[in-house]
């Protein structure tokens, strides 16, 4: 199978720099606070960006630029369960192990969301512990960011 070439675009936003990776078509990653160089061109590059910059505006609360995340077939049925989770909502990672057929998983849940190749426009930040508190966040300033996402979704949690 041939890959088509990879593009990369950067944008700044109120939570740092984001850089959007496609490949074709889709976006294959997302990088919260990395900033790169600029590197061929996608139409989904500039959609993303847009949308992304949408729903910092607060006039936009669900990404539709095509995603293709790679992972193990665990993880890509944890991701799915997320994209789900709608702006302003929150789930917890018993909650999701439990929705994809697997209720004693929920660590193993916790692994695949900080595994997430595409945060943000998958929402990862909208999961929680079942206590309601900030467990960890990979992306950016870590949990800072996760606590500003949160805040701007007006999703209530326990840091």
């Amino acid at each position: 199978m041939k890959l088509s070439p990879k593009a990369v675009a950067s944008l700044d936003t109120p939570i740092g720099p984001i850089t959007l990776i496609a490949q074709g078509q889709k976006i294959v990653r997302v990088e919260l606070g990395k900033k790169a160089r600029a590197e061929g061109s996608a139409e989904v590059l500039t959609e993303a960006k847009k949308q992304i910059a949408a729903y910092f505006a607060g006039k936009l609360e669900r990404f539709t630029v095509p995603i293709e995340a790679v992972g193990t077939e665990f993880q890509k049925s944890v991701w799915k369960e997320i994209a789900k989770i709608g702006f302003g909502r929150k789930l917890s990672y018993g909650q999701i192990a439990t929705k994809i057929g697997n209720p004693a998983a929920s660590r193993a849940v916790g692994a695949a969301v900080g595994s997430n190749p595409t945060p943000l426009l998958v929402g990862c930040h909208r999961v929680l512990g079942s206590n309601g508190r900030i467990t960890g966040f990979t992306g950016g300033k870590g949990i800072k960011t996760k606590a500003w996402l949160l805040d701007h979704e007006q999703i209530e949690f326990r840091p």
